[in-house]
């Protein structure tokens, strides 16, 4: 088997590109620099190796590729494939990208056959095969990462689902609910973002593979056989499309600014809550960092990191959707800045989900400041009013008289429940003795809203077994196939 040994070119030898049979001159070195991507995009060197082993597959079984020569790329490939792993991969700036890096090496290795492999494909339809193999494996990681948060917090309800803590609107106290009620309302955000994600998928795992440079290609090529080895589920069936569409992209930092949006809320509320103005929670010392002048400082500063990079992320989508509104058809070297935004999405949403995985099962709560806050502001006016129309007083009316009542109880700096009987009837005669109980109290105010979807303990009892039975119905699910079982 030969084998091409580049050390001993020329320097003019060693700068040819695979595409310069048609240029005088090589590429200027500043070019090279400012249009190379194999810095960012070598992270997808796995894929793009997937990748090239199915379309090496394909051939070979329409008859392009000779049986040796597979046998040669699959071994070629699977030694890259162990030098990227462990570090030894030497990855070079004058071969642009990850493709004819990993393609300059397998020739170094196998001779020919690495020359052949790159027969009936560009690397337009290699790229965009790269990328959606890439993107599926990390959104198959971060559904993993929002179930396991969704996990998380319904635990943290089960705990605390007879805590009263204040509703708010306006960010002022409405009405009280249980925290078990408020943690379980992040579980349902996420839960649209894993099923958003899930959805994403399926027009993620679309083969454009075989749709070559834009047209198509005239070796007699089976494209539902690569897709079937690589694991799409269907082929994509317009090779213009196929090879510009980054629809994909632009969905994907669109759901991880959606999740990292909740994330961000979530944060909001955890900076508050752990100030000394709300003293409703602390959280763990190792998610929090000091002041360098203020020793008496503990700062949120996961939460409030977590709050910034949501901007980043929006920022991220952004930059997708200008950089494809003015695209022609097909490709154009303008795509190749995609990655970086669709990479950076996937980590900081990936990093974001880990802390806060790791944070919230330490949480602690305040319940007596939570009850305290919650008496605040007269949050029990709606029961009241409630109370009065249950015996036949119409609600605009009811609503009238219980005005009156907070009027008093402001002025006096006292809650309704200290009002006396005496002065509560002197607002209506259809308030009596059970009044406290059934209307005033706190803890009746929760659990009269007794139905699904509110703050009831019994209710967020339900909804915490309810959630616990779905996850193990989760757990139970077959698992999607990662890139490493496409691997040799």
């Amino acid at each position: 088997m030969t084998t091409v040994a580049t050390e001993h070119l020329d320097p003019l030898a060693q700068k040819k590109k695979a595409w310069s049979g048609r240029f005088s001159e090589p590429v200027a070195d500043f070019v090279l620099r400012y249009t190379a991507s194999v810095d960012f995009d070598k992270r997808m060197a796995l894929a793009d190796i997937a990748g090239s082993i199915a379309h090496a597959t394909m051939m070979n079984k329409c008859g392009v590729l000779h049986d040796q020569d597979l046998a040669d790329i699959k071994r070629g490939m699977k030694q890259i494939i162990e030098e990227i792993k462990s570090g030894k991969f030497e990855w070079k700036l004058e071969l642009e990208d990850v493709h004819l890096n990993v393609e300059a090496r397998l020739t170094q290795l196998v001779g020919d056959a690495g020359k052949r492999l790159h027969t009936g494909r560009s690397r337009n339809d290699q790229v965009a095969t790269d990328m959606r193999l890439y993107m599926r494996e990390e959104i198959d990681t971060i559904t993993d990462l929002v179930c396991e948060l969704q996990e998380v917090l319904v635990h943290l309800a089960a705990n605390e689902t007879d805590t009263i803590m204040p509703g708010f609107t306006h960010m002022q106290v409405a009405q009280p609910v249980t925290l078990g009620h408020h943690l379980l309302a992040y579980v349902e955000m996420f839960e649209r973002d894993r099923t958003r994600l899930i959805d994403l998928r399926r027009r993620v795992n679309q083969s454009p593979l075989g749709a070559a440079a834009l047209a198509g290609t005239t070796y007699p090529i089976d494209r539902n056989y690569s897709a079937e080895l690589l694991g799409f589920e269907a082929v994509m069936q317009n090779s213009l499309d196929a090879v510009s569409d980054r629809d994909f992209c632009i969905e994907f930092t669109a759901a991880a600014s959606l999740i990292m949006m909740h994330i961000s809320r979530l944060s909001e509320e955890l900076i508050y809550w752990m100030s000394q103005r709300f003293r409703f929670m602390m959280l763990p010392d190792r998610f929090t960092t000091g002041s360098s002048i203020m020793p008496q400082k503990k700062n949120p500063d996961v939460a409030e990191t977590a709050r910034g990079k949501a901007g980043r992320v929006a920022g991220d989508l952004i930059s997708l959707t200008v950089l494809m509104k003015g695209l022609p058809l097909a490709y154009a070297k303008d795509t190749q800045e995609d990655k970086e935004p669709v990479f950076d999405a996937i980590d900081t949403v990936k990093d974001t989900l880990r802390a806060f995985i790791e944070m919230m099962p330490g949480v602690t709560p305040n319940r007596e400041e939570m009850k305290k806050a919650a008496q605040a502001g007269y949050p029990t006016a709606t029961d009241l009013a409630d109370y009065l129309t249950k015996k036949g007083l119409p609600f605009r009316e009811a609503h009238d008289v219980v005005g009156s009542v907070v009027k008093l109880a402001s002025n006096r700096g006292c809650d309704l429940a200290e009002l006396s009987l005496e002065e509560l009837k002197s607002f209506s005669d259809l308030i009596e003795e059970d009044v406290y109980e059934k209307a005033l109290k706190l803890e009746s105010s929760v659990a009269a809203r007794d139905h699904v979807g509110a703050t009831a303990p019994r209710q967020v009892r339900i909804q915490v077994a309810r959630w616990t039975d779905i996850f193990e119905k989760r757990h139970a699910e077959p698992k999607q196939k990662r890139l490493a079982d496409l691997l040799i």
